[in-house]
């Protein structure tokens, strides 16, 4: 929620100063996200006028303008804008200006071959909305020359606050005031309602058919408006709170929803066909809408429709059909109130967000329909003229409420803030509560989220100040604690110090993501019906996507190297799995006189990453098997997976696969792995200490040999076998050469392996290293290898 302290003033009869006033906002629970003096940072901008506008002669998109900016020659501007013309009144920036919404400095350049000294602005170039279509219009008669932050009224601060779903009565300017004034930072004006005096009966018909998503339409006809531009007040107003100024009536409507929380729409009389009806949408029946694009409703959905054609969906946007224009002269204003629940499942159903929608699906006051009318008409009046015809109202708001019953001792024993019983008071009747003298309290229509004698006491201390509520801690119990951590946790801990302690640095990523970036992976089994974001819609099925995002940030700002890795949980259909996910990107090691250039990363990385946090993590890493990877993101050859008997899967590591990092917008080669903690097996409590570990007294023998095996059989399936050749003596197998060349058989490959002997009370004999070595070969012979003569 944006406003200008300006303003704020208009409703709030106050001396304090800005900084007072923001430090009051974050006192009674009101976040403010930023304050803003687009004064100082828009200064340079002046007011000019396009002289002339010609086609660019090597771009069709781009015309050529000559513009005066006040004193001196004009000058030349390339724009690509499409409202650029001749007569256009705008902003013009010069060469050496900073353009906040570019990030750039403007210098002379040639585009396309032709000079240009200087731009014509946007409103998002400015940083004053997100309008970018085109170049900012002035009115014709704005002072050429002229600082356009001066002419505009930029001087006036712009505050922004970040409103909670259950503060509805904060989406307007006189709800912050409301708030500020019992905070005793002034006095809040009274609301003015003109009294609206009928000139005629309402031609148009309104009713109401489905009394659950609207039940209570208002609305009145204006004849003979003249929808002009805005008066320079609101038009500035507006602009400063970063809406763009439309035409007259639909800056009313803009002004009155942010002014007051109570949004409006406006009709052209001569678009309507009959009788103007709320109701349920009907199959088949799609609406295009004022931001151009078409939607296909459903009879969940209220709408506003005539007798021949839907017009508005309700309470969320209005359609194109029926829209007001330069050329409308009869207007139906619309005020109605919608249910706040139909509203979010009908903008969630759509994709579709809009001001009004965040207001109505908090709750608007349902006692503010009359009142809300009548300000509207009276400024259509003030500004467009015309004569307003009798208000007619279809349906009842739902102006039910239910008194409760407070006791003030509840502050102290739920905040912890003993504050009298007369504040008390006296702060509930400043927000609009009604209390009596026995303390029977009854919420005003604007707070629907009270409902509970909780909810008074929240109200009490946040006017209070949130800051005086005293930091008491937790009461601890005689003795030492008693530890806590389960044994997950405890491996959790244990394995996230490994990983940090090997280099890697700990990420922390969204348990969400788009919808896109699941379906890379396979898909996600939980999706949010309401997201806050589309971007953060589907509960995770892997950690990979956080990461390929986190390390896309880290090398398009220059890292060279990315080594991350993030302990956390992924979302499938039957449960929540504890998993830790790592991945490398970039260099492995940088490039020296020794090495030469860089060296990247590989899949044996990943696979020693993997193998020593499993270890560490309690997994008998010694021996697990190296199968094929399950997931088809990896490269099917340059991936496997670690594996517990065939099908037990402790970890998958290896390459992306290079359709995946295209999807992630990722340069190969990307290095990944995930372990899947809760799959490995939990230690089994003996009762009995481990034995203190003791070294060999005996020096260990080593032993080589050398076998063909088939060329595309994997080596770990002889090491695994000579490791099970002798158990008692056998402690190490590694392989160190794998050859393919001059004396292999084709079709075969020689695999060389040291096999490192332990004895344990006398050292080995000649016979009895020759018996192993008989077991090795049988082994290995098993295994479909040879010793290799």
């Amino acid at each position: 929620m944006k406003f200008t302290l300006g303003w704020l003033r208009e409703h709030l009869e106050t001396s304090a100063s800005l900084d007072e006033i923001v430090d009051a906002l974050t006192r009674v629970g009101l976040e403010v996200e930023g304050v803003d003096d687009p004064a100082a940072r828009l200064a340079p901008f002046v007011i000019a006028r396009v002289l002339t506008a010609e086609r660019h002669p090597q771009a069709d998109k781009l015309q050529v303008l000559t513009v005066a900016v006040g004193d001196g020659d004009a000058v030349q501007v390339v724009c690509g804008a499409p409202n650029a013309r001749a007569g256009l009144v705008g902003v013009f920036g010069a060469p050496g200006t900073y353009v906040p919404g570019l990030d750039v400095t403007l210098k002379v350049a040639a585009i396309r071959g032709v000079e240009s000294r200087g731009m014509m602005c946007s409103m998002r170039e400015l940083e004053l909305s997100d309008a970018h279509e085109g170049i900012i219009e002035l009115p014709a008669d704005a002072p050429i020359g002229a600082r356009y932050a001066d002419w505009a009224e930029l001087g006036d601060p712009m505050i922004e606050v970040a409103i909670t779903p259950n503060r509805q009565d904060c989406m307007g300017v006189r709800g912050i005031a409301r708030d500020l004034a019992a905070a005793g930072l002034g006095t809040l004006k009274p609301l003015i309602v003109p009294t609206i005096k009928p000139e005629f009966p309402c031609p148009v018909e309104i009713a109401t058919e489905d009394s659950e998503g609207c039940p209570a339409f208002f609305g009145r006809v204006v004849k003979g408006v003249a929808n002009g531009a805005s008066p320079d007040w609101m038009a500035k107003r507006l602009i400063a709170v970063g809406q763009r100024p439309i035409s007259a009536l639909v800056d009313i409507t803009n002004y009155v929803m942010l002014d007051l929380g109570r949004p409006l729409h406006v009709y052209d009389v001569a678009k309507l066909t009959g009788r103007l009806v709320a109701r349920k949408a009907r199959d088949g029946e799609s609406l295009v809408a004022l931001n151009g694009k078409s939607y296909a409703l459903t009879p969940a959905m209220t709408v506003i429709a005539d007798d021949a054609h839907v017009h508005d969906i309700g309470g969320i946007m209005g359609g194109e059909g029926s829209g007001v224009s330069e050329t409308t002269t009869d207007v139906l204003i619309e005020c109605a109130y919608f249910t706040p629940e139909t509203i979010a499942r009908t903008g969630q159903a759509l994709g579709l967000t809009s001001d009004a929608r965040q207001r109505f699906e908090r709750g608007v006051d349902p006692a503010f329909l009359a009142d809300g009318l009548a300000i509207a008409t009276q400024l259509v009046k003030a500004i467009c003229g015309g004569a307003p015809s009798e208000a007619i109202e279809a349906g009842e708001p739902p102006l039910q409420r239910q008194t409760m019953r407070y006791d003030p001792a509840l502050t102290e024993k739920l905040a912890g803030l003993a504050v009298p019983a007369d504040r008390q008071r006296q702060i509930l009747a400043s927000l609009g509560f009604a209390l009596d003298g026995a303390w029977n309290v009854l919420p005003p229509t604007w707070r629907r989220d009270v409902d509970g004698p909780a909810d008074l006491v929240e109200e009490v201390i946040r006017i209070v100040g949130l800051d005086h509520v005293p930091s008491t801690p937790l009461p601890r119990m005689d003795g030492v604690a008693r530890p806590t951590a389960t044994p997950a946790q405890k491996i959790e801990r244990a394995v996230r110090r490994a990983a940090a302690a090997r280099g890697l640095n700990e990420a922390v990523t969204w348990s969400f993501i788009a919808e896109g970036d699941a379906a890379i992976f396979g898909g996600g089994a939980w999706t949010l019906a309401n997201p806050i974001s589309e971007d953060l819609k589907v509960m995770r099925p892997t950690l990979l996507s956080g990461l390929a995002a986190a390390a896309r940030r880290n090398l398009d700002r220059g890292a060279a190297s990315v080594r991350l890795f993030e302990l956390g949980r992924r979302y499938l259909a039957d449960a929540e799995r504890p998993t830790l996910g790592l991945l490398l990107a970039g260099e492995r090691s940088p490039r020296d006189w020794r090495g030469g250039k860089a060296a990247g990363f590989d899949a044996y990385d990943a696979k020693a990453e993997a193998l020593a946090l499993l270890a560490v993590a309690g997994a008998p890493a010694d021996r697990l098997m190296v199968m094929p990877a399950v997931s088809n993101v990896y490269h099917p050859g340059r991936s496997g997976s670690l594996r517990l008997g065939p099908k037990v899967v402790l970890a998958e590591f290896g390459e992306l696969h290079p359709t995946t990092l295209k999807a992630l917008d990722l340069d190969g080669p990307v290095i990944a792995a995930e372990i899947f903690l809760d799959a490995i097996p939990a230690k089994r409590d003996t009762g009995r200490m481990r034995s203190a570990y003791a070294p060999p007294a005996l020096q260990a023998v080593t032993r080589d040999f050398a076998f063909l095996i088939p060329a595309d059989k994997p080596a770990e399936d002889l090491l695994r076998a000579v490791r099970g050749a002798d158990k008692a003596a056998i402690t190490d197998v590694a392989l160190f050469d794998v050859f393919v060349g001059t004396g292999v058989p084709e079709g075969q490959k020689s695999v060389a392996i040291g096999v490192t002997l332990q004895p344990a009370e006398k050292s080995f004999t000649d016979a009895e290293l020759k018996a192993v070595a008989e077991k090795i070969v049988a082994a290995a012979g098993k295994a479909g290898a040879v010793l290799r003569g």
